[in-house]
């Protein structure tokens, strides 16, 4: 019997190739199907079923791709309803995968089809248990992202505390919790940086798990300081409910090299919006005016699913040499699959064309600490909860969230300066470059941020965050 856990940091997603003489499942895979593909073969296996545990909000699934290339079986749980062939699960039905076992628990309450998969070896123990978006480490999910008009987020948790009581809780406590998402996921609040833990302790440690917890305390606590999902949520749930562009196709449409001339006609013609995909403090130097920059060295599907709000728009980007195909393979996995080619030849290219160049200033913390004995105007971007735990102690600085910066521009004075800062520059550099392309020209970024200013000594006041905020 062989489990492993496929986890990819930039989306905090864990799937799972699972394989036991000859025959192999795979759970909630990510869109590129060769991965999965490719690690069968090399083991002589056989793909049998492609489980999901829901249709996921926060990635577009490759199950109906996968599927089609090696004959498995798609498998949800009840209620699922898709416009593509799957089996529709029932409570407690056992899949076969060689000599071992996968049984289904539905555990609705992050979404109403949600179910969670027990795996069973070839001794008949409970091995481990797939949970999902249902239980995470330190966490549940949340029980907000499918709200129907009947069907309220109090409803959704109220299912959520039943699943979690009457199916998980009753496991053996030395079992495994393998979950979808680990810290980082905009699917939970609390998720801890382990990506695995047994129940028993998770029932020690999880708030959500609490032995003394009612239905009513649970609700509360789950949904207390939840804040909006990504405007893209909704849409990679809809897209995982039906049949998408291929992933083959979206790479041979997107991994398309443009000269200069050709790149600037081509994001007139069709509206697109390009992304700058270089390091920030690289991107500051030299970029093309109007251009976004989002590092692909972080969290960048999120922060574009996050901030490009439509996710149908025609995308152009530019690349350091080599990273074409991931930058587009990273967007695909989001839902954002009309990429239409990136500059050949990167900025020099565009420099050498004789074409406009942008820029950003970057300051120290020593800088900002000498022009702070005057008025400035300091956006701290991170989040509430990061922003009210603890910031710069000066009422000169606002807290301005990235994730809203499309709803805080009228915010913002186009004859006042702006300095600019996060925890370590990532974000700052995509608010400063969204600024830039709206108009607001006149914005520094603070290098290094938060962690920067704190480590060369500027006085930072500390909060208790407001619960509402977190």
């Amino acid at each position: 019997m062989k489990v492993e856990q496929l986890y990819t940091g930039c989306l905090a997603e864990a799937a799972y190739y699972i394989e036991s003489n000859g025959e192999a499942a795979i759970i909630d895979p990510l869109r590129e199907t060769t991965p999965y593909i490719l690690k069968a073969t090399e083991n002589g296996a056989k793909i049998k079923y492609v489980f999901l545990t829901h249709f996921h909000a926060d990635f577009v699934s490759g199950h109906v791709d996968l599927a089609k290339k090696t004959g498995a079986t798609i498998v949800f749980g009840p209620t699922a309803k898709a416009e593509f062939d799957f089996h529709e699960g029932t409570d407690n039905e056992e899949f076969k995968i060689g000599d071992i076992t996968l049984k289904l628990l539905h555990t609705p309450g992050h979404t109403m089809e949600s179910s969670s998969y027990v795996l069973i070896d070839e001794e008949g123990k409970q091995h481990c248990v797939f949970t999902g978006d249902a239980l995470f480490i330190g966490d549940v999910g949340r029980p907000d992202l499918a709200v129907k008009s009947d069907l309220t987020q109090q409803d959704l948790a109220g299912h959520l505390y039943d699943s979690l009581r009457n199916k998980l809780m009753k496991l053996p406590d030395d079992i495994i919790i393998y979950p979808n998402h680990g810290a980082g996921s905009a699917c939970g609040k609390n998720m801890s940086e382990e990506t695995w833990d047994t129940l028993g302790h998770q029932k020690e440690v999880n708030y959500a798990l609490r032995a003394d917890m009612t239905k009513e305390e649970f609700i509360e606590e789950v949904l207390t300081g939840l804040v909006k999902p990504p405007q893209y949520f909704p849409k990679n749930a809809m897209m995982n409910k039906g049949i998408n562009t291929s992933y083959a196709d979206i790479i041979a449409t997107g991994v398309v090299a443009h000269e200069p001339e050709a790149f600037e006609a081509l994001a007139r013609e069709k509206g697109a919006v390009i992304l700058d995909t270089r390091h920030e403090q690289v991107f500051k130097d030299g970029f093309i005016p109007g251009s976004y920059n989002f590092n692909i060295d972080d969290n960048f599907a999120p922060w574009v699913g996050t901030l490009i709000e439509n996710i149908d728009t025609p995308i152009l980007f530019v690349a350091d040499e080599g990273r074409e195909e991931e930058v587009v393979t990273r967007l695909a996995r989001v839902g954002y699959d009309n990429t239409i080619g990136y500059l050949k030849g990167g900025i020099e290219a565009w420099r050498e064309s004789g074409r406009p160049v942008d820029s950003i200033v970057s300051i120290s913390p020593e800088e900002l600490k000498m022009k702070m004995i005057g008025k400035v105007n300091i956006v701290d971007v991170r989040k509430a909860s990061e922003f009210y735990a603890e910031r710069l102690d000066t009422d000169m600085v606002v807290n301005r969230p990235l994730d809203f910066i499309h709803e805080n521009l009228a915010e913002y004075d186009k004859d006042q300066e702006y300095y600019l800062h996060c925890v370590g520059g990532y974000r700052s550099m995509i608010a400063a470059s969204i600024l830039k392309a709206n108009g607001i020209d006149k914005v520094i970024d603070i290098n290094g941020g938060f962690n920067a200013m704190k480590e060369k000594g500027l006085q930072m006041t500390e909060y208790v965050c407001p619960t509402t905020m977190l």
